[in-house]
């Protein structure tokens, strides 16, 4: 029993306590230090933007829809047939799902904003942006261009949604 007390108790306490203390070097610990969030509240335009770079990042239809004004629409120019293409916002969601379940990666990038004018209800702006559509690793397209925006928001606590978006992107 003396043995056991003086050789092998302490050697088993040793033991469980190094096993309980251990971390694993190759499972770190998840940083919850930040205090940004990937999505924002939209009050901001700035959040606005980040939160149309969450969606395409995530592929999150949930989200951009979110960013959209139910009168929203979106016009690019059809260089083929030479005139301009525009629709709403039902149409702007079936396809933008479209890209979202037919691409391996999507990246946007907001650049600097060109122009904006406003009031705290209604503004508008124009961004460069850059866009990296990666359908497969042998099929990668890049955009870059302007977007012409006009947000709006119903008061000045109110999330910005975009309602008309002019792609300039080439």
């Amino acid at each position: 029993m003396r043995f056991f007390k003086q050789i092998i108790l302490p050697v088993c306490l040793v033991f469980c306590i190094s096993i309980i203390s251990c971390q694993n070097i190759f499972a770190p610990k998840i940083d919850t230090t930040s205090i940004t969030n990937i999505i924002t509240d939209q009050k901001t335009v700035e959040g606005l933007f980040q939160n149309f770079r969450y969606a395409y990042t995530f592929k999150d239809t949930a989200v951009y829809s979110q960013l959209l004004a139910d009168d929203f629409v979106f016009t690019y120019r059809d260089y083929v047939s030479g005139f301009d293409v525009s629709w709403d916002k039902f149409t702007e969601m079936k396809t933008t799902n479209g890209l979202f379940q037919n691409t391996q990666k999507l990246e946007i990038i907001w650049n600097n904003v060109v122009y904006q004018d406003g009031d705290s209800l209604n503004t508008s702006i124009r961004r460069s942006l850059n866009l990296t559509i990666t359908f497969n690793p042998n099929n990668v397209e890049r955009f870059n261009g302007f977007a012409d925006m006009d947000l709006t928001r119903a008061t000045a606590d109110s999330k910005w949604k975009i309602k008309k978006w002019r792609d300039e992107s080439f």
